[in-house]
């Protein structure tokens, strides 16, 4: 079935799906849809009105990223975004749990300040902070970057560490006023770049900067 992939062009999770979908070459088509609506529509596909959901032509609907990423994985074999084997599969997703549960959704508490033009209170900094640079280090323990962050293969934890990592980067260099992630030495920027270069992520970012350029220009 024809696949929609509905949230906005912004959104690093929205994202994550956008460069699985494009790694796999699935067909599919892009529907707006704001963070946090609260249209029947939306709320059935996705209850807390989170981005991104996905809807099928047949009227399915499914929501959460890494969900979403995984069904594709078992819908749409080939090419793989992860190891065969089940250990392999596993590291991955520990990967990718690490990225976005102990990093991103950390670092997030910072974003209202660092790129909506919100305070967060010095409590909660340094709280954030704190919390970050414990994670960073742990982080650092699993993360391969040989040269991709599980290994050698480009994997779905690539399509997840893509379009988070430097949030978070960004995040605590604009509140904290130090890039944690390379502070803990974490040598991201060569990274991206090495990933940016991929077909998938090239189009995910024109796009992204496309929609924040019409968001500016509104």
């Amino acid at each position: 079935p024809m696949l929609k992939l509905c949230g906005f062009a912004v959104s690093n999770y929205y994202n994550k799906v956008k460069i699985a979908l494009l790694e796999k070459g699935i067909d599919f088509t892009e529907e707006y849809v704001a963070t946090g609506a609260r249209d029947e529509a939306t709320l059935a596909a996705s209850p807390l009105g989170k981005v991104p959901f996905i809807r099928l032509d047949d009227g399915r609907t499914l929501c959460e990223s890494e969900v979403i990423v995984e069904y594709l994985e078992q819908a749409h074999p080939a090419p793989p975004l992860v190891p065969a084997d089940a250990w392999g599969a596993a590291k991955v997703r520990e990967l990718t749990t690490f990225i976005e549960l102990h990093l991103e959704l950390v670092a997030r508490e910072l974003y209202p300040q660092a790129f909506f033009g919100g305070t967060v209170s010095e409590s909660n900094q340094a709280r954030v902070r704190k919390l970050l640079e414990k994670n960073i280090v742990a982080f650092k323990r699993l993360a391969r970057f040989l040269p991709y962050v599980a290994g050698a293969q480009f994997t779905s934890a690539d399509c997840a560490a893509f379009v988070s990592l430097p949030l978070v980067a960004m995040a605590s260099k604009a509140v904290c006023g130090v890039d944690l992630l390379a502070e803990g030495g974490v040598d991201w920027k060569p990274y991206i770049k090495l990933v940016g270069e991929r077909p998938s992520a090239v189009k995910v970012s024109a796009d992204r900067k496309a929609a924040q350029d019409a968001q500016i220009a509104a």
